[in-house]
């Protein structure tokens, strides 16, 4: 049994409308071209050095493992990635498609909160937008910071 694992393959799995690219971390490239934005990456781990949020919790937090479930809460992070800090007219040209892509996200995820069952508990999910770097871009997008609880 691997829920862990098996959590993260269904994050890789949720289809917001509009996202041109989605990788696991099976499958996850070491750059992404210009084709492949917007992309959902599924990283379970902060790859930032300055975080807005304050709040850094241990990655995995083991809860009430007597006389019931197993419980561990995860922190990952599923990083959206708009497009590059460069194209078009600038990062404030991407903010509008940020938004409606939060939405569907959102959206997305609303339909399926506990990822078809992965998950002990619905997705308690917050939203750091910013620039993000991805190989050697700079990326328009936002850091969805997951806080599951998955059991074992």
């Amino acid at each position: 049994m691997t829920p862990f694992a098996d959590a993260l393959a269904a994050l890789a799995t949720l289809q917001p409308a509009g996202i041109a690219a989605r990788f696991s971390i099976e499958d996850a490239p070491g750059q992404l071209n210009r084709a492949q934005f917007p992309a959902l990456l599924v990283r379970p781990y902060d790859e930032q050095e300055r975080r807005l949020f304050r709040e850094r919790g241990e990655a995995f937090e083991a809860l009430a493992f007597a006389n019931g479930p197993a419980l561990v809460t995860c922190a990952v992070t599923h990083l959206l990635l708009v497009a590059p800090e460069d194209s078009g007219l600038g990062a404030r040209s991407q903010l509008p498609p940020l938004a409606s892509l939060l939405d569907a996200y959102f959206a997305a995820l609303a339909a399926d909160p506990m990822l078809g069952g992965a998950l002990a508990s619905p997705a308690r999910v917050s939203v750091e937008a910013g620039v993000f770097t991805f190989g050697d871009l700079r990326c328009i997008g936002a850091a969805l910071r997951h806080r599951w609880q998955v059991a074992y």
